[in-house]
């Protein structure tokens, strides 16, 4: 099995939102990365990055929350396109998993309308919930005609030990990461906005966009089990570490 770390886009936002000490008007850069699995079964990804139109126009699909979430993505960091670099378009997709409906992890779901989407219960009774507009989910990145298969636990996608989805609630009720077993580069655990920076992991804080701060610090403590046990973490915005990934036609496997 090989995996591709994609570029889903490029955003700019106020520092403090993840750093408590950082200056008021301070910004800081966020990678928004998408993972495709190889998997013998089927080609699998996981997030899918902001919707292509939001670097011409973010505010036409993201409102007022364009404000706080500053696109500065080049044209080609979109997942449709860098699917083109490794030769797949959106029908060659069997399944995608969404670690949450935030807009930048599912920007792109409706490309994909041959495969299966899967995310957590807890999160799809969060995006069908009255409150959803405030919490900031959009149903035009989530609510389309493919089927959504739901989860309430750790599932193992393929039964065979390479990617197990494992709940990590706290940035949103039913936030999930992955955990991709490769034959050689070893294991990693997509961490996804569980834990956005290496410093929220390193000093145990909360972003401010945390749904339930108490969840997410529990969330944080598997994470170090499993890195612990082995596993790499790749994190959800972290600029510093995302400089230093295989990406794009480069892979893990």
């Amino acid at each position: 099995m090989k995996m591709h770390v994609l570029s889903g886009g490029r955003l700019r936002m106020k520092k403090s939102v993840y750093v408590p000490e950082a200056e008021r008007q301070e910004t800081i850069e966020l990678p928004v990365s998408c993972y495709l699995m190889r998997h013998p079964q089927g080609n699998v990804l996981f997030d899918t990055g902001c919707h292509p139109s939001t670097i011409d126009n973010a505010e036409a699909r993201w409102g007022p929350m364009a404000r706080a979430l500053v696109q500065i993505s080049r044209p080609e960091e979109n997942l449709i396109d860098q699917l083109k670099l490794v030769g797949l378009a959106p029908d060659d997709i069997d399944v995608v998993v969404n670690s949450h409906f935030h807009t930048d992890h599912c920007g792109c779901n409706e490309f994909f309308k041959k495969a299966t989407v899967i995310c957590h219960a807890r999160e799809l009774e969060a995006v069908t919930g009255p409150d959803a507009d405030q919490r900031g989910y959009l149903p035009a990145d989530w609510k389309h005609p493919m089927p959504i298969e739901t989860i309430d636990g750790q599932r193992d996608l393929f039964n065979d030990g390479r990617i197990v989805l494992v709940p990590v609630p706290g940035h949103t009720a039913g936030m999930t990461g992955a955990l991709v077993a490769l034959d050689k580069s070893g294991a990693f655990f997509l961490a996804s906005d569980a834990v956005a920076l290496r410093s929220n992991l390193e000093r145990d804080t909360n972003p401010r966009n945390t749904w339930d701060a108490e969840q997410s610090t529990r969330s944080m403590q598997e994470v170090r089990r499993i890195e612990a046990s082995g596993a790499t973490i790749v994190f959800g915005h972290d600029d510093a570490q995302w400089q230093t990934l295989r990406t794009g036609v480069d892979f893990y496997d």
